[in-house]
């Protein structure tokens, strides 16, 4: 049995998750990948250990597990909500080599550091350079990253701090909820990187890469989803059933300049658009174009085309580099996919 195994044996999973007086906590990552990212964290005995995004509390009951007591673990949280009934729940369990605090756990924390290991729950705009420099010589961070500027298309890596730098050991396949500067109670629109939404008669967004070269008032990015809510052309993908996963990372991992919408709950359209032309491809190979001879379709058909004749690459067919990036809000490392 490996060590995570055996900590969940002894965390009562639904004691965080629903707990009788406070309820369901719909804040929390699925326990299957909990798993997954804690068995790649490889925390042992004695670590000091930081986790970002406390959640229901179950990630931070099983690294307290994991570090026995001799170790530390530090949960931070942008939500008090989510802190103050984590640390009750620890309390109320007997734990006390755990503590949970209220901040913006993208910044400088350095009250408990420096850390073993560190963990995200929830996925930054980039590795910030505060992780890195709170972590231990020969540390490890796992955690979420963006592959693209456009929402949630993330992979996982597991990444090593020697010298002071990152450095990519592996990736694999997840995606966190965003990080962002308050607490947040309505997901229907990605924290970051839209640049125009509509809510009647229902909720759609857009994210364009070309939102630098917008006007002030973002009507580019307005017209792109005007038009692709009232699409002048429609077809049905050709090929076999499109296998979304594979494709995104693709297009992301090309340098694609992608455009990526909702138009309707749950179902994410990715494509191209320019101020006057939108054509996106759906989950379900719905394709959809401002019009039959839109440039945006022709581009579009283009890249499936590429990623055809490729005979669309997995996950393992890609090298993933950390590019620094200290000029932004938040200084740090852009994850990048390539081939």
């Amino acid at each position: 049995m490996t060590p995570v195994a055996a900590a969940a044996k002894r965390v009562p999973e639904q004691h965080y998750t629903h707990h009788e007086a406070r309820g369901a906590t719909i804040h929390r990552t699925n326990p299957v990948f909990i798993h997954r990212e804690l068995t790649a964290l490889d925390v042992v005995p004695g670590m000091n250990v930081a986790e970002i995004g406390t959640g229901s509390g179950l990630s931070g009951g099983l690294l307290a597990e994991l570090v026995g007591p001799t170790g530390m673990v530090t949960s931070l949280d942008i939500d008090p909500y989510l802190t103050r009934w984590a640390n009750h729940i620890h309390a109320e369990r007997g734990v006390n080599n755990v503590r949970c605090y209220a901040v913006d756990g993208t910044a400088d924390y350095p009250g408990q550091a420096p850390y073993h290991r560190m963990v995200g729950w929830c996925s930054p705009p980039l590795l910030p350079k505060a992780w890195v420099d709170q972590t231990t010589e020969d540390g490890l961070i796992v955690a979420t990253l963006p592959v693209a500027p456009v929402p949630n298309l993330a992979a996982g890596a597991v990444i090593r701090v020697r010298g002071g730098q990152p450095y990519v050991e592996s990736v694999f396949p997840g995606s966190d909820i965003e990080t962002g500067s308050s607490p947040r109670s309505d997901f229907s629109v990605p924290a970051r990187w839209v640049d125009w939404e509509s809510r009647i008669p229902a909720t759609s967004w857009v994210s364009i890469a070309w939102r630098e070269q917008d006007d002030w008032k973002s009507s580019g990015a307005r017209g792109v989803l005007e038009r692709l809510r009232e699409p002048g052309h429609t077809e049905q993908y050709k090929g076999e059933e499109i296998d979304w996963s594979s494709l995104r990372v693709w297009l992301a991992a090309t340098g694609a300049r992608l455009t990526m919408t909702e138009l309707k709950p749950d179902v994410i359209g990715l494509g191209h658009s320019t101020r006057n032309t939108a054509a996106v491809i759906q989950q379900d190979g719905t394709v959809i174009a401002d019009a039959t001879d839109s440039a945006s379709l022709t581009v579009l058909r283009g890249w499936l085309a590429a990623w055809e004749y490729v005979d669309r690459p997995g996950p393992d067919a890609y090298t993933a580099n950390l590019v620094p990036d200290m000029d932004g809000d938040i200084p740090g490392w852009d994850l990048r996919l390539v081939r």
